[in-house]
């Protein structure tokens, strides 16, 4: 897969990194990765990964664009208001790096459509901004056996981190599932959502371009990821804390008595 000449110029300061290089910008224009919606997390997260180079980023978004969202959901602007985010998001990818391909999925991920959509792709990066969606699509990774970067935002607080429970550490244990960090979503109504409690902007962009680093790390390969390690940012005290977790022989996926063998139980709840 060769590079245009117009190509090497643009990514020139990846080709010269030692742990990129040519090589590893060919796995990227190769690579194909999921984004689970456009909002505050995947609009930096997509902007990143399209400056990147990734060949192909496959966009899921049910929502349009308000004028509230622009307070932090940087991909889109004033006048894409009322348009489809998949639409908003594919035109400013385009307009920013014409060689990377867009395919938009204007609809929910959901139960009957989250394996096929998963099955296609390289990397999954979740953005989504409620726990059903956060638990399918995690369940559904491991299930497909494709890596899982996981981000969310709270109002001055967020967390990254990134799963490959279909694969083994070092150690020769599996890695840990999401479901090993947090066994159950909360009950519905507990957690507010970003309409009632608010957010910070900036710090989606913080989260949003860590996510984007993670799902980069995932396909080139280089240094040391967030695979059993739950990066928090507190945005009031600038200060980033790292939890590090492992494989719950518990957990209903790949623990020693699993119990989630598809997505049946995901059914109903969007």
């Amino acid at each position: 897969m060769a590079f245009s000449a117009e190509e090497v110029e643009r990514y020139a300061r990846h080709i010269v990194l030692h742990d990129v290089g040519g090589p590893g910008q060919q796995k990227l224009k190769a690579a194909r990765i999921l984004v689970i919606g456009a909002g505050g997390l995947g609009a930096p997260a997509l902007l990143y990964l399209a400056a990147a180079g990734v060949g192909q980023l496959v966009l899921v978004d049910d929502d349009a664009v308000s004028l509230s969202n622009l307070q932090r959901q940087i991909i889109h602007r004033t006048t894409d208001i009322g348009r489809p985010k998949t639409d908003s998001a594919r035109a400013a990818i385009d307009a920013l790096n014409p060689h990377v391909e867009v395919v938009t999925h204007h609809t929910r991920i959901t139960a009957d459509n989250a394996m096929e959509l998963i099955g296609g792709v390289d990397v999954v990066l979740d953005g989504s901004d409620n726990f059903s969606t956060r638990f399918l699509v995690s369940d559904a990774c491991v299930l497909a056996g494709r890596p899982l970067v996981a981000a969310a935002l709270g109002t001055f607080d967020a967390s990254v981190t990134t799963i490959r429970a279909h694969e083994r550490g070092a150690d020769g244990v599996l890695n840990p599932t999401y479901r090993c960090l947090f066994p159950e979503p909360p009950p519905p109504g507990t957690v507010p959502t970003c309409a009632e409690a608010g957010i910070l902007g900036a710090l989606a962009g913080i989260a949003g371009s860590i996510a984007a680093m993670e799902a980069l790390r995932a396909i080139v390969g280089f240094g040391e990821g967030l695979v059993g390690r739950f990066l928090m940012i507190d945005a009031r005290t600038m200060r980033f804390e790292t939890l590090s977790y492992g494989w719950d022989p518990d957990n209903p996926l790949t623990g020693e008595k699993p119990t989630i063998r598809d997505l049946s139980i995901h059914r109903g709840a969007h």
